[in-house]
């Protein structure tokens, strides 16, 4: 171990320096938070310089930083990953001067919950002697707010309280909540952050979507924190003192993942990672976890792996917990999982391999496409927001059995299956990847498999939850996409599914002002409407002849 001291040394003599670097030749009793001897040695340098001195001791008594500040507050050094599993304490104690006379401060007390100190001590100074010594510990009972506990004051001089039996205790009383906590979830439990920028007006939306989303990937929400601000922070989203308070709520619910809305730069997530020894990721990585988790095909998996290195290229680097994937879980799936800790050259060389391989594929696709335009038969594309029920709703129309889930982006490779009309005609119904408010383009890209789909369609089915409270914006955040993708101007058939979650009059005011059809999924009796739309903007509507053309080509 180097004998050195950290901090603000700025203006120290040499002399002081050393007499500061021969702390480290202290021992403290296992049974005692700090010995009379050195509590006065602290008080006498700390009087002298008038700044904060503070050291860290470990469990045998030995000094393994020292630590200097400025009149009011210390700066922790970086005490290195946690050792053990998630609410081991560190090993350490901080033992610090207060030149004020104060107690323990707020930051006191959040450097004790966020580096998982063994317990804080503060030793009052008054003219170079040692006053009072004030202790606090982490207590698995305390408040959301406040997880810890401040012992009375004592006397420095005579130190009362015994570290190794009050230390034996906690880590009795922590065992026993951890295995609570492993009892109670037995899966990842990750804590949500939804920064609010600017108009809140969709914020209980995209709380619903990002509590579906984790409901999706299979993890449990332990809690939501919202904050409203008129712009984000640049370096932590939220801000330094809302951040702590973050890491201080997931600590004490024994959350192991942060998860946050809106997404994080990546000066943001290294900077919030660099913070924290809990996972990080935000709403896209998310996002990307649930694709490699549904992703079938060979083609559905190149583009997964080929999305999450585009993503997370930028945010690669060293000692950065939002990119490990050193664990498994939330986060770490997927069939690129073993790629992410690679340095950025070896990632972009990848990023290049993967985006010759689904050339093969296209042409195979382009082929079966083509076939299909040769035989005349028009196709239909179902498109609409996540979960809307389209695959739902192709089984019923089609007879199949494509998968059909209540989880978000349950279908990501496109299935094509015939319909046939009672007048001896056909079409071919593709399901389509479900869209999302605010998907990255370069994530919308990688999936071109179902975009090429999509530019093949002589007609969009758009499938509208109806029951959903969000459905206008749902339906925004469509047109826009399609809009983007070069799609807007296509045929398209407005379909309000779901329509047996609603009251009749509701169902009537959809159908009357809203445009459309409504119908029910799981009701075939419903499809009546929507089948004759089809069959007059196909066949009845000029399609004939563009169909005819493309064969003929």
């Amino acid at each position: 171990m180097q004998e050195e001291v950290t901090g603000n040394l700025v203006g120290l003599k040499a002399s002081e320096i050393k007499a500061l670097e021969r702390i480290y030749r202290r021992r403290v009793a296992p049974s005692e938070v700090v010995s009379p001897e050195l509590a006065a040695f602290l008080a006498e340098q700390s009087g002298e310089l008038h700044r904060q001195i503070g050291v860290l001791i470990d469990r045998r008594g030995a000094i393994q930083h020292v630590i200097v500040g400025d009149a009011s507050k210390l700066d922790m050094p970086d005490v290195g990953r946690m050792r053990g599993a998630a609410g081991r304490f560190r090993g350490l104690r901080l033992v610090h001067t207060h030149l004020r006379g104060e107690g323990l401060t707020r930051d006191d007390l959040t450097d004790l919950a966020l580096n998982r100190f063994d317990l804080v001590a503060a030793i009052t100074v008054d003219a170079g002697r040692p006053q009072r010594l004030y202790i606090g510990h982490l207590w698995p009972d305390g408040p959301a707010d406040r997880p810890w506990r401040e012992l009375p004051h004592e006397s420095p001089h005579a130190p009362t309280t015994d570290f190794g039996q009050l230390i034996g205790s906690l880590e009795a009383e922590y065992g026993k909540a951890r295995h609570q906590v492993r009892a109670e979830a037995g899966t990842d439990r990750v804590l949500l952050v939804h920064v609010a920028l600017g108009k809140a007006s969709e914020s209980e939306a995209r709380i619903a979507e990002l509590r579906e989303l984790c409901r999706t990937a299979g993890v449990k929400v332990v809690d939501v924190i919202t904050q409203h601000r008129p712009s984000p922070d640049p370096k932590f989203l939220v801000g330094r003192g809302k951040l702590d308070d973050i890491l201080l709520r997931a600590m004490q619910l024994g959350a192991e993942v942060v998860i946050f809305d809106p997404d994080l730069t990546p000066g943001q997530a290294r900077a919030i990672s660099d913070a924290t020894e809990l996972k990080v990721l935000d709403r896209t990585m998310l996002i990307l976890d649930i694709f490699a988790l549904h992703a079938q095909s060979r083609d559905g998996k190149l583009q997964v792996e080929l999305a999450q290195l585009k993503y997370e290229l930028p945010r690669l680097a060293e000692k950065n917990t939002m990119m490990s994937r050193l664990v498994g879980g939330i986060g770490g799936r997927g069939p690129g999982e073993t790629k992410l800790e690679i340095s950025r050259r070896r990632a972009r060389d990848r990023i290049n391999l993967l985006e010759k391989k689904p050339a093969d594929l296209a042409d195979d696709r382009r082929l079966r496409r083509a076939r299909r335009g040769d035989s005349g038969i028009p196709i239909v594309a179902i498109v609409g927001y996540t979960n809307a029920g389209k695959s739902t709703l192709l089984n019923a129309l089609t007879q199949g059995n494509a998968r059909a889930e209540n989880k978000l982006f349950a279908t990501l490779d496109p299935i094509s299956r015939r319909l046939r009309f009672p007048t001896e005609r056909e079409v071919v119904m593709t399901d389509t990847v479900g869209f999302i408010r605010d998907l990255p383009k370069d994530l919308i890209q990688a999936f071109r498999a179902t975009l090429e789909e999509m530019a093949d369609a002589d007609l969009l089915v758009h499938v509208v939850d109806a029951s959903d409270p969000d459905r206008d914006q749902q339906i925004r955040a469509v047109t826009g996409i399609l809009s983007d993708l070069g799609f807007g101007e296509k045929p398209r058939v407005l379909v309000w599914n779901k329509c047996d979650r609603l009251d009749a009059t509701e169902a009537d005011h959809l159908a009357q002002h809203g445009g459309g059809f409504t119908v029910s999924a799981i009701d075939a009796t419903t499809f009546g409407p929507l089948l004759l739309a089809i069959e007059r903007a196909l066949w009845q509507s000029g399609k004939d002849a563009t169909i005819l053309a493309r064969a003929a080509t």
